[in-house]
C-alpha cells in the first residue's frame, strides 16, 4: 500500500508519559459545560447527525462523560493542530453483564469532517494500536497497525488508562500506560484535529492536556 508499519519491539521500554517527563507548556483543553470549543460530528461524516447529545461535562470531578448510547460520533476540538501531544486518560464505566466489546477511540490529525482519521483504539483490555483512514501517496486509505502493535498495556473496563497520542512531522505515536506501543511513520496528513470517539458504550474522560510542538498557522 506505499507505507511502512514501524517494527514494534515485544517488551517495550517503561517511560513517563511526556507530561510526566515535562508539565511545562500544556493546555488544560476540558470543555465546560457548554462544551464550548469543541464540536460534535458524526462518524462517518456520510451519517447523519444526532439529534441529542450524549456528552457532558461534571465540573466537580472535572470528567467529561460520554453516555455512548446514541450512536457513532465524534468530539472534535475545534481548533486545528500542527505538530503536537494530546494527553487523555478514559475509562469504561458501564459494567454490563457478559463480555461486551467495548469500543471508542482518540484521535489526532482529523479533517475537519473526519472523512480523514487517525484513531488510537480503545477497548477493555485491549486495544492500544493506531489505524485510521489517511493519505497514502496521495490518496485515501485504511491503514491499520494492529499486527504491529506490541501487547496490550490497556486495562480492563472500570479502570483508568492513560494515552498519549503526539504527531510529530510525519511521525504519530501512541503511548499507553508507560510506554510506545504503536508507531505510523509516513503520515501524509500535517495537520488537523485532535478528538474523541462515541461508539456504543459509556466512557469517561479527564485530564485532557494539548502540547503543541509548533506554533506556525
Amino acid at each position: 500500500m506505499g507505507f511502512m508499519l514501524a517494527a514494534a519491539l515485544i517488551c517495550p521500554a517503561q517511560q513517563n508519559s511526556a507530561l510526566e517527563s515535562d508539565p511545562a507548556g500544556w493546555t488544560d483543553i476540558l470543555p465546560g459545560v457548554s462544551l464550548k470549543g469543541w464540536t460534535r460530528l458524526p462518524m462517518p461524516p456520510t451519517n447523519p447527525p444526532l439529534a441529542q447529545s450524549q456528552w457532558r461535562v461534571d465540573p466537580g470531578s472535572r470528567t467529561l462523560i460520554c453516555k455512548g448510547n446514541l450512536g457513532n460520533e465524534w468530539l472534535r476540538f475545534d481548533r486545528e493542530l500542527g505538530d503536537a501531544i494530546f494527553h487523555v486518560e478514559w475509562r469504561f464505566t458501564q459494567l454490563p453483564e457478559g463480555n461486551p466489546r467495548y469500543n471508542s477511540g482518540v484521535y489526532i490529525r482529523n479533517s475537519a469532517d473526519g472523512a480523514i482519521w487517525h484513531q488510537a483504539q480503545a477497548g477493555a483490555a485491549s486495544g492500544g494500536f493506531l489505524f485510521g483512514n489517511t493519505l497514502v501517496n496521495g490518496e485515501r486509505k485504511r491503514v491499520n497497525l494492529r499486527g504491529a502493535a506490541t501487547p496490550s498495556r490497556v486495562k480492563p473496563a472500570g479502570e483508568w488508562n492513560t494515552y498519549e497520542l503526539s504527531a510529530r512531522g510525519k511521525t504519530v505515536t501512541l503511548w499507553v500506560n508507560g510506554a510506545v506501543t504503536s508507531v505510523f511513520g509516513e503520515c501524509e496528513v500535517p495537520r488537523g484535529h485532535i478528538g474523541l470517539e462515541a461508539e456504543g458504550y459509556r466512557i469517561e474522560f479527564r485530564n485532557l492536556k494539548l502540547k503543541e510542538l509548533s506554533k506556525e498557522r
